[in-house]
């Protein structure tokens, strides 16, 4: 009877995990303060809020194609060798940002990333600077400014300028360097015989969210570092529903969008104070803006303030570049998590061993291979321990029989055998607790890095940031139809499964008909689990399971006593 109980118990174990893991994996995996002054706004034509301005409503307009609205204004071309577009010359928009060097898809004639496209189009998703302030006729969206020159490279800065005709001149003076930063220096001259007041701004504003998905581990929308802390908590459906925090104020930090791969971020000052805050656009979709303290501007007087705008791929040591450079915690743009402290030495390490291998498959064996090296002691340690545990599972039975309705007589008895017999329960706990950590890190290091993304292995493995695209049940790509995620069973997780019975097969067979039940389906159930998982991760564990073989199979091989013991 209690046999039979058990194996039900095991089957609706497995039942619930690999029918519930799904649901499970969609929110774990691919996963504010508030400030009592209130700014108004102004929200022009296409949606964008101003900053420390009067409030005007706007409505939003049918989205018209790419090409067309990049006819609408005079523009400037950007180009460098990560970075291609233009901006525009009316309302000094930077709308228009295309990544050469990484494509939508693998194919050959796939089109290169596109970034940021002008307001009025599907996607618009766009940069700029200006300034508000009492009673100061503001340079704004239907401004057509001057351009100094025509192209904006790392060795051609551009200043674009426009005069308000009632005695300030307004000045943007752009520099843009190899990778993906755009340095604006805002200018203001104060003619008039008055005083002014000023206060410069940036923003960001997008008018579709990412089509990332955001989860627990991965973070895609909204975000900033605030304070010397990086804030992760604010999403599109915060700024939606009205819940995201009102003004940060902050001194050093940055703000804007993220996706998976991508950034647009501001950059202010980082020794200014700055006001922070991500809300709705006029046309239903998300800005971010910053704007520093309003200042005096005597006549006679100029002012200038720096600001810098990134713009895009997440590539981590050019991030670390600009972070050493003294933008503040730039680098947790990428979603490390919980364990960035060790997730950054394993992306180092597997890029280094890529850059020598020149394939990202074989550097994930060969960091497999290295971690575990640095584990055979401990692994040796565990092996012992679970055959000498399982040794002596007979005089546990016994002891559980004789005093087992005397819970505390049974424990002192229990720990009595294992000093006696020179056995530690949880040594064989070790190994499994320190591959926790591993096993997330190269997780996040597969799913996040852009430097992992589009990599291929051999063979039919072209993505090792993707799942196997070869699955049983539509007899590898032969019938026409994708199978669901959980029963999406590909060659890599069949061969994981099979690594890990053959893992269990080797180890002596435990006593208790429970543990027998789990063992015997844990390789199976964890080949369902694994399967919608990066291909580069399955990989990983299918290596980790060979070693794990060799290494038993040569501790047994050496100390044959320990499997006769469980024997006897």
């Amino acid at each position: 009877m209690d046999d039979k109980r058990n194996i039900i118990l095991a089957m609706v174990l497995t039942g619930l995990i690999l029918f519930g893991w799904p649901y499970i994996a969609d929110r774990l995996f691919p996963g504010a303060q508030q400030a009592d002054q209130q700014v108004e706004q102004q929200r022009s034509a296409d949606g964008v809020v101003t900053p420390g301005a009067p409030q005007a409503p706007a409505a939003p307009a049918a989205p018209r194609a790419r090409a067309a609205v990049l006819k609408d204004s005079p523009r400037i071309a950007i180009e460098t060798p990560k970075l291609h577009g233009s901006i525009a010359l009316k309302g000094a928009r930077i709308d228009d940002v295309i990544l050469p060097t990484y494509q939508e898809t693998q194919q050959k004639d796939s089109p290169p990333i596109q970034l940021f496209s002008p307001s009025g189009t599907k996607d618009a998703y766009f940069a700029g600077f200006g300034w508000s302030g009492d009673g100061l006729k503001a340079p704004n969206a239907d401004t057509l400014w001057q351009a100094s020159g025509d192209k904006l490279t790392p060795t051609s800065p551009v200043t674009l300028s426009w005069d308000n005709g009632a005695g300030q001149t307004f000045e943007i003076a752009l520099s843009i360097d190899e990778n993906y930063m755009i340095t604006a220096q805002q200018k203001v001259t104060n003619a008039s015989a008055g005083t002014i007041g000023v206060r410069p701004y940036g923003f960001i504003s997008r008018a579709e969210k990412s089509t990332d998905l955001d989860t627990w581990t991965i973070h895609v929308g909204p975000m900033g570092v605030f304070n010397g802390a990086a804030n992760y908590d604010v999403n599109y459906d915060d700024v939606d529903d009205g819940s995201a925090p009102g003004m940060l104020t902050s001194t050093g930090g940055w703000l804007g969008f993220t996706d998976k791969y991508w950034l647009s971020a501001l950059v202010p000052d980082q020794k200014a104070s700055f006001d922070a805050q991500f809300r709705k656009a006029g046309n239903g979709g998300y800005q971010a803006d910053f704007s520093l303290k309003p200042v005096l501007l005597a006549s006679g007087k100029a002012i200038t303030h720096t600001s810098r705008l990134f713009v895009g791929a997440k590539e981590v040591k050019t991030l670390e570049a600009y972070q050493d450079g003294g933008i503040e915690l730039f680098d947790r743009s990428i979603d490390w998590g919980w364990f960035y402290w060790f997730e950054k030495p394993i992306f180092a390490l597997l890029h280094w061993l890529f850059t020598q291998i020149g394939n990202f498959g074989v550097a994930i064996i060969a960091l497999t291979f290295i971690v575990r090296g640095l584990m055979f002691p401990i692994a040796q340690k565990q092996f012992a321990s679970m055959a000498a545990m399982r040794a002596i599972q007979p005089k546990m039975k016994a002891l559980q029989e004789k005093h087992k309705d005397d819970k505390p007589k049974l424990q002192a008895e229990l720990l009595d055998l294992y000093k006696k017999e020179k056995v530690n329960p949880f040594s064989g706990c070790l190994p499994i607790f320190l591959q926790i950590p591993i096993f997330f890190a190269l997780y996040k290091v597969l799913m996040l890095t852009i430097e992992m993304r589009h990599q291929p292995f051999v063979l039919w493995i072209k993505d090792l940031s993707a799942p196997d695209p070869l699955h049983v049940l539509n007899l590898f790509g032969l019938l026409p139809f994708t199978p669901p995620a959980f029963l999406g069973i590909g060659i890599l997780a069949i061969i994981l499964g099979v690594t890990m019975w053959l893992q269990f097969k080797l180890n002596p067979a435990p006593m208790d008909e429970m543990q027998k039940q789990i063992f015997a389906i844990m390789p199976w159930m964890m080949m369902f689990i694994m399967a919608p998982f990066a291909a580069g991760l399955l990989i990983y564990w299918i290596t980790s399971n060979i070693l794990t073989i060799a290494q038993q199979s040569w501790l047994y091989s050496r100390h044959p006593q320990l499997k006769q013991a469980v024997a006897k």
